[in-house]
């Protein structure tokens, strides 16, 4: 049993972090933090606008520093932005710290439920097959390296995929006492 003070989700956008990483909380009595709701809330500008205004750098930069802050609590289950492994910094923050969920999710399916989303900064091009496939390559084995567990997300709805992982989480973490 692996002993850890938070729960972490990663995984590419549209895997459903957010939306299953709510119901796996309440199922579990965690408290459910979105890492970029957060972000955006301290800074007063949603992540297309964070982009605009520092770049991808500078939005990675405050990314990495928020996940270090949350990962500091317990007894949460964080939602990570899709990006939030390209660091090798987090990579190893989120590997000693945290038990990961590798939420997946193919290029298929990710064109679907994002179709009608046109807040992702990455994703504001012609050419959404083409990037969403450059992403899949490139952190599919980042993913892959910090994550203790993994579902793949296809074809389920959050209830579902709850469904599915509530026993598989249960016989393998154990959060810290609060």
């Amino acid at each position: 049993m692996d002993t850890a003070a938070n729960l972490v989700l990663v995984g590419p956008m549209g895997a459903g972090k957010s939306s299953i990483g709510k119901r796996l909380a309440h199922a579990l009595s965690l408290e459910f933090i979105d890492a970029d709701r957060v972000l955006e809330a301290r800074t007063g500008a949603s992540v297309a606008d964070i982009f605009a205004c520092e770049g991808e750098t500078g939005f990675r930069r405050r990314e990495s520093a928020l996940l270090a802050e949350l990962l500091s609590g317990q007894n949460q289950l964080i939602a990570t932005g899709g990006g939030v492994v390209l660091a090798a910094d987090n990579r190893a923050l989120l590997a000693r710290e945290a038990y990961v969920i590798h939420l997946d999710v193919s290029v298929a399916e990710q064109l679907k439920r994002l179709a009608r989303d046109r807040t992702r900064p990455l994703l504001q091009r012609e050419d959404r097959d083409a990037v969403l496939q450059a992403m899949a390559t490139d952190r599919a084995p980042l993913y892959a390296e910090v994550a203790d567990l993994r579902l793949d997300t296809n074809g389920c709805t959050p209830d579902q995929a709850c469904r599915l992982l509530l026993p598989r989480i249960q016989d393998a973490w154990r959060g810290v006492a609060a």
